[in-house]
């Protein structure tokens, strides 16, 4: 299932979080090459400190974690204007109410494998993408912002996702960073779900209160 943890939420599953900054440690520093900052075998930033949603792909027992990304508003700090600004024109606004940045997008090959084995890792950042925008449209997000590296083009042309590039530049990792826009709507979920062959809505929101017992959590 995919749900979003706000920051009242955080609390109620430090397992799911654990896992999560312990997965983008995993594939931003170790794979990637990026410059981020790693701690305990965690990966986390200043805006993690943010109270930011995170959408995360979990078990339905909240156990076990497949993928997250973390949602935040441009209307304020973002990693897109404090860290990657060199990544699109300067002449660009990018800040409104219905403008969030996506970041730290990264799935566990591994977990996926193990449950869902007829999954490829394109198949299973395909179900991320939908799943976002299934979020996406429930919170009354417009427009979606990310920087990723040029190879997941195929990724987002995939999952059916007409990824506007606002432009690239290196000095990140091992590979250039670019900046993309997609827009958020019912017609792109629909061409997402035709390209994807996932018909069947991703987005739960969050576990049940019977679910978050079941971990030995305050619901």
């Amino acid at each position: 299932m995919f749900i979003t943890l706000e920051a009242h939420q955080y609390a109620r599953y430090p397992g799911l979080l654990d896992r999560m900054f312990k997965l983008r440690k995993e594939v931003f520093s170790d794979h990637l090459g990026w410059s981020v900052t790693v701690t305990n075998g965690s990966e986390k930033d200043r805006y993690d400190d943010l109270g930011p949603v995170y959408l995360l792909w979990c078990d339905d027992d909240g156990q076990r974690l497949y993928g997250s990304m973390r949602l935040m508003p441009t209307t304020g700090p973002t990693l897109l204007y404090d860290v990657f600004r060199g990544t699109f024109p300067a002449d660009i606004d990018l800040v409104a109410p219905g403008i969030w940045e996506g970041t730290r997008m990264c799935v566990d090959e591994k977990a996926v494998s193990l449950d869902f084995p007829e999954l490829t890792p394109l198949d299973a950042f395909s179900r991320l993408l939908v799943a976002l925008c299934e979020c996406a449209l429930h919170h009354g997000i417009d427009m979606m912002l990310s920087n990723y590296e040029p190879h997941m083009r195929r990724v987002y042309r995939r999952a059916g996702v007409d990824v506007d590039e606002l432009g690239r530049a290196d000095g990140y990792g091992r590979l250039p960073v670019c900046c993309g826009l997609f827009e958020v709507s019912p017609v792109v979920l629909d061409r997402m779900r035709e390209a994807t062959g996932i018909t069947d809505p991703l987005y739960s929101k969050s576990l049940s209160i019977d679910q978050s017992r079941a971990i030995g959590l305050a619901a």
